[in-house]
Formats: C-alpha cells, structure tokens, sequence
C-alpha cells in the first residue's frame, strides 16, 4: 500500500514539476534557427595571422631583454615564413648571456646556434605543440569575442560553436534566430576592434590627398618606425585623406577599460567615449605631457578615425572617436570596442538568411505531423490493446510532458530536427508498451492470472527494454558529441525522449497497472 502510494506521489511530482518548467510554453521553449528564421553564418579564424603575430611579439621581447641586459648583438629578426626569431651578431664572448635568454622560452621554443668568423647567429624556433596552443587559444578568443559582441547586441538564443576537423578547428558556426540585417552582423562580427593612439609625424604628418603624395614628402624614403595610414571619412577637398603616424602605439585596445555611446552637446551627433585603465591614463598622460603641439591619431583597425591637436597635459581616464555616425554605428562601434579586439581577423565563408516564412511553415508541417502520428498511434492502441491502450496512451502523454520539461530547464532551442527527435519518441514509447502487452498476453494464454500475468509481462522484457533504449541512448550521445547545431538539437531531444521512455515504460505503466488489480481480483484483463 504505501508502496504503492509513494509511486504515485513520484508520478504526480514528476508532472507537476515538468508542467511548472516548461508553463508558460511560448515563454520557457525558445525556437530554433530553422523554425524562428534568422541568420546562419560560418566564420573560419585566421590562426596563423594570429601565431604570426604571437611569436613576433616573443622577438620584441627578446630584443628588449638583451638590450636590458647590454648585450651586445647585431639585430633580432623574425621569420615570417618560418616563424623563426634570428639573433644575428652575437660576439662570442655574449654567447652565454644569450643562451640564458633563449633559454627562458623553453619548451615553447628551442634554439639551434651557427658560427661564422668569430660571430654567431642563433635561430629561435617554436615547437609544434606552441603552435598548436597558440592556435586554438585564438580560435577560443576569438569565440568569447564574438559572443560578447552578439550578447551585446541583443540577440535571444543565440548559438555560437567551434567547428573543423584537424588538430586545431578553426571555424565557427554562428546562429542567429530573430535577426535579419544580414550586414549589420558581418560589420559587428568581422570588426578586428584593434584600438590605438599613435603619434602624428610631428613637422610632415598630413594629411595629403593619396599615399604616394605622403610618402613624396619624405623624399620616397619613410622612415622606418612611420607608416602611412588612411583616414577613415574624407578631407575637406574630397578625397580620403592620409596621414604619417608612428608604428609604435601609445595606447592600445588593453589599456581600455569601457567605451558607450554619448551625444555632443553642440552638434547633438553620436560620438564613442572610452575610458582608459590606470595604465592607460598614466601612458596617456605621459605621451601628451612629452608631445604638446603635436598631434594624436586614434587609429582603428588601421583607419585613423580622429587626430586631435595635443594643446596640453591630458591626464584624464575618458576620450572621445568622432565622426559622421549614425546612432546604430555609433552603438555598434562602442560595443566592438568594449567588447575587446579579436586576436586574428576573420573571415566569412558562408551566409545564409533564413526567412521567418520558411520557419512558420516548418513549424506547421512539423505539428500536423507529430498531432497525425500521435492520433494513428492512439487509435492504432486503442483497437488492439483495448482499455490497456489507456494505460500505453497516458504513459505517451506522460513522455511528452517531461520531455517539455527538461528541454525548457536546459533552456534548449527546439529546432525542426527536434521535431524529429519528438516523434521518433513517440514511436518509440509505445514500442515498449507494445513489447509489454504482448507478453502479458502471452502469460494470460498459458492461463495465468491477472496479476500473474502482468508481474511476469513486466519482469521478462524489463531487460530487453532497458536495452533496447540504452543503445539508442548510446547513438544519441555520439551525435551529440560530432554532431553541430541541428543534429545536437535531435540527439538532446532523442536523449531525454528515451530517459523518459524507460521512466514511463517501467515505472508508470506498471503502476497503472498496480491501481488496476488492486481495486479488485481481475478475472481477465482488457488487453
């Protein structure tokens, strides 16, 4: 008795608790890319740029820390194609010191030395595993990035995963439910968002109307620690506009510390503010204290967006970018800049806007085909099973409601393969039932009791059902682990299906059953 009345208390909490997770239903079940219409993109991250870059900054290192040490060497050079690190020029009698520097960068690096006429040349190679790491770190960057500036930008369920096949995957397929300015998320998503402040050439710094003109005033010779870089809206005369600007920056995008949307008082234009760190103010203030009457680019991305005059010491933590924007650029370039630079650029290599249309149809087909074949499976049990076809019916419903349940708790997006994976479910579920009453049936023709009966029914397939499931179960985990987007969606859905499968299937079902008997000794059972 209390045996059995704990079953059904487990019973109606289980319903109770799934109906309270999924209820309000349009609220707790998110939809997916293919049913809700939106934008699907895959991106593949540049990892070499990024590897480049990385171990570039291990020479700039180095040098600095012989050059610490006063060593004295003839020149450090990396390798782009390679990715080697050259110490040329090392007088014999420095070669320890060097050493204990290269030394330093091991196992990410080793060094070979050579020697000619009394000087030697050490090579600075990254091992393969450094590679690799430093790949796949920007590819997760580049991930939490992208997450960010999509969080930022306010899109509900949105999907973001890392795809590919090798030794480092570098490719990230994007979702977008609900959004449909196909553009707009290639500018916000594809922004490098590399923030500098750099130095303008303080006697030829321009701007000049094209790229040869600037580099004519240096007598075609620029020097070595200037470029030239283009202005990002055009010079009163028309043209784009280009100015000299040291290669060394003064401040970069990790000396920020936030950027937000603010309105000029006078023009009532959108301009970016951005405030600096600790760090960021004292190298501010240090450059514009050492460079009065000169002037500053803030540089993104390569395009110098401003270069405001230096009239004195500025030694504030916020800075204005301005330019012609609209409210929405302005809002989307604060949020690149806030939401950190990339460590690689990236590049989009497939875009498909999906329309709400299409999804609303899914949707449609998808519910006449689940109500269809959920209306053929009752009458299917009903006409042969008989009142037992209640029992299989109740324990259907049953699966459906925890399977709501649990997707609504993990806050999973149903997609059209979800669907799928639901109606497979429902076949399924009676198939155990199915597996049940025939033995029970089986039992009764050897002329055994009702209760008999339906003890040994459930007893001889309890572990051909279990089976049964678990190797589904195992399938669906395998698609879960390779699969992407979509077939994840049909392996969760499948999963939780045969979970609650086997709960209903064994537990419930033999509990309908238990209610039945015990009200009175059956002499034959509606099977």
């Amino acid at each position: 008795m209390n045996n059995l009345r704990n079953r059904i208390i487990l019973i109606v909490a289980v319903i109770g608790v799934s109906i309270y997770l999924f209820y309000p239903l349009e609220e707790t079940i998110k939809l997916g890319l293919d049913l809700k219409g939106g934008i699907h993109m895959v991106v593949e991250v540049m990892v070499d740029d990024a590897l480049q870059e990385e171990v570039r900054q291990v020479a700039d290192q180095v040098e600095s820390a012989l050059r610490e040490e006063n060593v004295i060497f003839g020149d450090v050079a990396f390798q782009e194609g390679s990715l080697d690190i050259l110490v040329s020029g090392v007088e014999a009698g420095q070669g320890r010191l060097v050493e204990a520097e290269l030394d330093r960068w091991s196992p990410s690096f080793s060094y070979s030395v050579r020697s000619s006429g009394g000087v030697r040349t050490y090579t600075l190679t990254p091992s393969g595993a450094y590679k690799n790491f430093t790949r796949r770190q920007a590819v997760s960057q580049a991930r939490t990035v992208i997450n960010r500036r999509i969080d930022t930008y306010g899109v509900s369920e949105p999907s973001v995963t890392v795809y590919g096949g090798g030794d480092v995957k570098r490719q990230i397929i994007i979702e977008l439910p609900g959004v449909d300015d196909e553009q707009r998320v290639k500018d916000l998503i594809t922004g490098t968002g590399k923030l500098e402040l750099r130095l303008v050439h303080p006697e030829l710094g321009g701007p000049y109307g094209s790229e040869r003109d600037a580099l004519a005033a240096f007598g075609d010779l620029m020097p070595s620690d200037y470029e030239v870089l283009p202005m990002r809206e055009a010079t009163q005369e028309g043209s784009r506009g280009y100015m000299v600007v040291r290669k060394v920056s003064v401040i970069t995008g990790t000396h920020l510390k936030n950027a937000r949307v603010v309105t000029d008082n006078f023009t009532g234009e959108p301009q970016v503010q951005f405030s600096l760190n600790a760090d960021g103010v004292a190298l501010f203030s240090r450059a514009t204290r050492e460079n009065v009457g000169g002037f500053l680019a803030i540089v993104l991305d390569d395009k110098i967006y401003s270069a405001p005059s230096i009239r004195e010491e500025i030694n504030t933590e916020t800075a204005l970018i301005t330019g012609s924007y609209t409210q929405e650029e302005a809002r989307d370039l604060a949020v690149t800049l806030k939401s950190g630079a990339l460590p690689a650029e990236i590049q989009i290599l497939e875009t498909r806007t999906i329309g709400p249309s299409l999804g609303r149809d899914s949707i449609e087909r998808g519910i006449q085909a689940s109500l269809l074949g959920l209306v053929l499976v009752v009458v299917v049990m009903l006409v042969v099973y008989r009142f037992s076809g209640v029992n299989a019916v109740l324990c259907l419903v049953i699966n459906f409601l925890i399977l709501l349940g649990v997707l609504a708790y993990f806050r999973a997006a149903l997609t059209l393969p979800g669907i799928a994976g639901m109606i497979l479910t429902i076949g399924m579920a009676v198939d155990a039932n199915i597996l049940i009453f025939e033995r029970i049936k089986e039992e009764l023709r050897l002329k055994k009791s009702v209760r008999s009966a339906v003890d040994s029914g459930f007893g001889r397939v309890f572990l051909t059902i279990i089976d049964t499931n678990l190797t589904s179960l195992v399938a669906a985990l395998f698609l879960f682990q390779f699969g992407t987007g979509p077939v994840k969606g049909f392996a969760v859905t499948l999963a939780v299906g045969l979970l609650a499968n086997i709960f209903t299937a064994v537990f419930v079902s033999r509990t309908f059953f238990s209610i039945l008997l015990r009200a009175r000794e059956q002499d034959a059972l509606s099977i």
